[in-house]
């Protein structure tokens, strides 16, 4: 196995939360990788999906896992360790992708999957400030070296106006009570500079109602750190770049799967796989999106929002 990467990786991870790979079964009986494909998991994470897809490609087969936290490229070179097929593994992001494989001189590939949710190890373990529950420093930046991005989250919260901290929160975060939050953030800004994470969710909830704050399935902190979260990263737009550049690089026959977690992602999804079907380049394998089961949203909360589409190269 080669790891061929544009960062130093840190030769031990910490203990991380074991992370469920969502709708596994869905995801390999979908792509329906034979022996000898070519792989890409285009967000390896800790190599979850890819462990699995591995065996499936035996000796003959190539698997390329990508992701833009080198800790993420460390536990999957640990899962995938055994693999029987030869596997490249990469710290950069998937818009980058073209690039990639012409530097492992890569020349034909069967099968992509994106996995755009975050990890547990994300959430839980990277100090970055992704989740809410923990009191950590606001940076929300996928790369574990934040001198990869141009901006923190921190950043954002305290150096960016009013009106456009308003309309990220509003539009990747889809919150009705984005003006609000806003606002509330200038304001709290004025008097001390926002470091933390529970100093925002504490400001997020001096900021909405009270209903808002009580008794709702999503948490109220929730949209606003998605929002964060996918403009540090710029999430939106590495998706678009990303999608169509793996069409282009996919061989006829080959499919590509995206597993989404919230509607905005899944919009851009769904209307680029129309188009491709619309232009006679591919077709769509489903009609409607594939969801988690009841047991499996039962055993894994965070597969609720999960939905599978897949699109064939003609």
């Amino acid at each position: 196995m080669t790891n061929d990467t544009n960062e130093n990786i840190p030769s031990e991870v910490g203990e991380s939360t074991t992370h469920i790979s969502v709708l596994l079964h869905e995801v390999i009986e979908g792509l329906a990788v034979k022996t000898g494909e070519t792989f890409i998991d285009m967000t390896v994470n800790g190599g979850g999906h890819s462990s699995e897809i591995a065996p499936l490609l035996w000796k003959t087969g190539m698997l390329l896992g990508i992701d833009a936290d080198s800790s993420a490229v460390v536990r999957a070179g640990q899962k995938l360790k055994d693999a029987p097929c030869k596997v490249h593994l990469v710290t950069d992001n998937f818009r980058n992708i073209k690039k990639i494989i012409a530097d492992l001189k890569i020349t034909k590939v069967n099968k992509i999957l994106f996995d755009l949710g975050l990890s547990s190890h994300e959430l839980e373990s990277s100090g970055r400030g992704f989740s809410f529950q923990k009191d950590e420093p606001l940076l929300m930046t996928f790369p574990s070296d934040t001198s990869k991005v141009p901006f923190t989250a921190t950043d954002i919260i305290n150096t960016w106006d009013e009106e456009n901290i308003a309309s990220i929160i509003e539009g990747y975060g889809e919150e009705r009570f984005a003006k609000r939050i806003a606002k509330r953030i200038i304001d709290a800004r004025t008097m001390q500079k926002i470091r933390t994470t529970q100093e925002l969710v504490e400001i997020i909830a001096s900021a909405v109602p009270s209903w808002y704050r009580n008794g709702r399935k999503t948490h109220f902190a929730t949209k606003t750190f998605q929002a964060l979260r996918m403009t540090v990263n710029d999430e939106i737009r590495a998706l678009e770049e990303g999608l169509a550049d793996a069409f282009e690089i996919l061989a006829p026959g080959g499919r590509i799967a995206v597993i989404s977690f919230h509607s905005r992602e899944d919009r851009i999804v769904k209307r680029y796989f129309r188009d491709i079907a619309h232009d006679g380049k591919g077709s769509i394998l489903t009609k409607k999106p594939i969801v988690p089961s009841e047991e499996e949203m039962r055993k894994n909360k965070r597969s609720r929002s999960a939905k599978l589409r897949i699109v064939k190269k003609i």
